[in-house]
């Protein structure tokens, strides 16, 4: 039976996206509290993780699917406030934090509660909120898809992300080597410092011949990629023998010209790619229970932890846009609600 917490809001303030560009778009407006209908959870926001695709949803190339909220915002965390229809799993005042399908940057979200998670103990709203998209991607694209497993190698691009710094941990947790690029001596430092065996700066060094000398001319078993077309020969390169190239963005453009696929054939690779947004709610289920039982447990252990760059208020919105776009951040950037 649907439940819901007294005095609950019938308005709320959202970040509102006035017309597609830069980060100024973003405004605070007042609108309805949204109401749990079947299966969903509505959580009272006290934190909100800044993305990648938040970016690009507002620069107008990534637009929700028709069946989602239009506001921006795929991860939060909070108190549950509200239940809809046949959700047992969750009580009113739970703890909670979830990959939304958009609206998080908002006073209240709804949460399917098949992509919600309670809080690893000891957590706060902070810490929680950044778990949801990067934790989901890494293992769905890494571990479910790529095949990661104990004794391998993993090249990760982009090293000091959110999904880096998340690659990284997992990967090492679950007895991976892990190889990172990285644009600058302080990155390449952060990354070293969370596990990577070595960190490759790109701006100073050709990370395939890194790789090579690294593994003895073997290669990795899988790389991990967000730049896309710009890096596609090159991961072939960095590949071993029945290794997987796993594309997760396209960064560096998302075309290959004059290509030579001969090493997918001649090293039996495989090229694979995903994006989480319109997988199905029974696919997420499936990452969210395999989260939960796998690596919730290192969370609450200290084995894993999240890196936070920058934590602002929800009003600066705007602000914590713009850390994004500089790039010049080392794991995720977090808005406080409330």
């Amino acid at each position: 039976m649907p439940q819901t917490a007294p005095s609950l809001p019938d308005r709320m303030q959202f970040v509102d996206v006035r017309a597609a560009g830069g980060p100024e778009v973003m405004q605070i407006a007042e609108g309805p509290v949204p109401v749990a209908g079947p299966g969903e959870i509505l959580v009272k926001v006290e934190a909100v993780g800044i993305n990648r695709p938040d970016v690009a949803q507002r620069q107008g190339t990534y637009p929700p699917p028709k069946d989602a909220s239009p506001v921006l915002g795929l991860e939060l965390s909070g108190e549950v406030v509200a239940l809809g229809e046949g959700v047992s799993q969750f009580a009113v005042g739970d703890k909670v934090c979830g990959l939304a399908n958009g609206g998080a940057y908002a006073q209240y979200c709804l949460l399917p509660a098949g992509q919600t998670l309670p809080w690893p103990k000891g957590y706060d709203a902070v810490k929680a909120a950044v778990l949801p998209e990067t934790f989901f991607t890494v293992w769905a694209n890494l571990f479910q898809m790529a095949g990661l497993t104990e004794g391998e190698s993993v090249l990760v691009h982009g090293g000091s992300s959110g999904i880096g710094t998340t690659a990284i941990q997992l990967a090492r947790a679950f007895g991976a080597t892990v190889y990172v690029t990285a644009g600058s001596a302080e990155k390449c430092k952060a990354c070293t410092d969370l596990g990577a065996a070595r960190a490759i700066n790109y701006k100073s060094e050709d990370f395939v011949e890194v790789i090579k000398a690294e593994t003895d001319g073997r290669g990795v078993d899988v790389v991990l990629d967000m730049v896309g077309g710009r890096y596609f020969q090159q991961n072939l390169a960095c590949l071993a023998k029945d290794g997987c190239l796993s594309i997760i963005a396209f960064l560096g453009g998302p075309t290959v010209e004059n290509a030579n696929l001969a090493p997918i054939m001649v090293k039996r690779l495989t090229v694979t790619g995903s994006t989480m947004r319109p997988r199905t709610a029974d696919e997420k289920r499936a990452i969210r229970d395999d989260l939960q039982g796998q690596v919730w447990p290192l969370l609450e252990s200290g084995k894993v932890a999240p890196v936070i760059d920058t934590v602002l208020p929800f009003d600066q919105v705007v602000d914590a846009h713009r850390r994004m776009e500089t790039s010049d951040h080392v794991g995720k950037i977090v808005l406080t609600v409330g």
